[in-house]
């Protein structure tokens, strides 16, 4: 809940590294995370240490790759670069340390909001803040004569206006590729609508509900306007899309605001055009159907205290506050000492002022996230009702809980 506090304050937790300050390492360091350009960012910045070699592999197969990374002895990776879901991931093989003994030694200027705890121990340093908000072409709506809307309702609207104007086959842009991305839409949407993922107080699904069926069906119908390869399009092929002047309207992570005007080969039209507003609210619910994140990084528990100790370092180092300049900037919600929030920001702020809910961080949640990203796309095909996609995507769940022992 550190998110919606620190948005609420109208501040950002600081982290006071000395400016310049020099990093030496004596053991190794090897970084895998995902490839936005906020978290090359820090990785370039991590591998400025000198005395011992700092390699990274950032890309969007980190998921896949992370956990069976770690899970070596000694780890082929020290640390991983993760947000909310991740870290439940890695926790639950156990291929990551409490950082406590090290952020007692070396954590100085370390604020308690960017400790990120489970029970007693620090599992993770938090770095930036984001979520999802809506991005437009102020332009295109401006030409269709329809208002920058503030619900899925109004967004349907938006996108049939300018379909039957002929500006636009396919207006509307969504990260929907099956899997991952997909779930995370549902969980999206499923929040917006009032849902809880799990019964109160157990591992039990709950998603089989009203909120279920209701998120299916405005997903469903909000596919009617994307490119009909939606189930293959991810945050960087929609971003693609956008950028080439084929979307107009979409729900989009706050921390690829600021490339969708800066990356190499975007269209002018694009540039002028682009603006950015707070996430949409669904089916009369004054929660936006949206979720607050963090990202961050960790330490492996499958290395030597020696390389334990210089992945802190240098990920401290990453993070540093005068790692920050008119380039990197802009590239996030930057939970460090001297971020002054840019136009790009706003989104993000908005999401948490307006009480989006952090995304589940519960030791099952992952499972259920597979599970969604699994099971979903017959649905979105039209070869099954919502309610049985959801019953799959239970009895999907529930297989896999009791296999770790979530349930019996």
């Amino acid at each position: 809940m550190f998110l919606k506090k620190i948005a609420l304050a109208g501040s950002i937790a600081a982290f006071a590294a000395t400016a310049g300050q020099a990093c030496e390492i004596n053991a190794r360091v090897s970084i895998v995370g995902n490839e936005f350009a906020a978290i090359q960012a820090v990785g370039a910045a991590a591998q400025e240490c000198t005395g011992a070699p700092v390699t990274s592999n950032l890309t969007s197969e980190h998921q896949t790759i992370n956990v069976a990374g770690m899970s070596g002895n000694p780890a082929e990776y020290t640390t991983a670069i993760i947000a909310n879901s991740s870290l439940v991931a890695l926790m639950n093989e156990d291929v990551v340390r409490p950082l406590n003994d090290l952020v007692e030694k070396h954590g100085d200027g370390l604020q308690k909001s960017q400790l990120i705890k489970i029970g007693d121990d620090i599992m993770a340093v938090a770095f930036m803040a984001n979520a999802q908000h809506l991005m437009f072409r102020k332009d295109i709506l401006e030409q269709a004569g329809v208002e920058v809307p503030t619900t899925y309702e109004e967004m349907l609207e938006v996108a049939q206006a300018i379909r039957e104007q002929g500006i636009l086959q396919n207006p509307v842009g969504g990260a929907y590729k099956a899997g991952w991305n997909l779930a995370q839409e549902f969980n999206n949407m499923f929040l917006g609508y009032g849902g809880t993922h799990f019964k109160p107080g157990t591992a039990e699904p709950n998603i089989n509900t009203e909120a279920g069926v209701n998120a299916l069906k405005m997903m469903k119908a909000l596919s009617e306007y994307m490119n009909p390869d939606f189930l293959t399009h991810d945050s960087n092929a929609t971003n693609a899309e956008y950028r080439a002047g084929n979307v107009a309207i979409m729900n989009m992570w706050g921390s690829r605001a600021s490339q969708q005007t800066s990356t190499e080969g975007v269209l002018d039209e694009v540039k002028n055009g682009h603006a950015i507003a707070a996430p949409l609210t669904v089916g009369g619910g004054s929660i936006p159907a949206s979720t607050l994140w963090w990202d961050g990084w960790t330490v492996g528990k499958n290395v030597s205290d020696e390389e334990a100790e210089a992945t802190f370092l240098a990920m401290k180092h990453g993070i540093r506050s005068d790692m920050l300049n008119d380039e990197t900037s802009p590239l996030a919600v930057w939970l460090i000492d001297g971020y002054k929030p840019t136009a790009d920001a706003q989104g993000v702020f908005a999401a948490a002022q307006m009480g989006t809910l952090p995304y589940p961080m519960l030791p099952y949640m992952g499972l259920m996230h597979s599970a969604l990203g699994n099971e979903l796309a017959d649905f979105m095909q039209g070869k099954e009702s919502a309610e049985q996609a959801l019953a799959d995507v239970e009895a999907a769940y529930r297989a896999a809980a009791i296999e770790k022992g979530f349930l019996q």
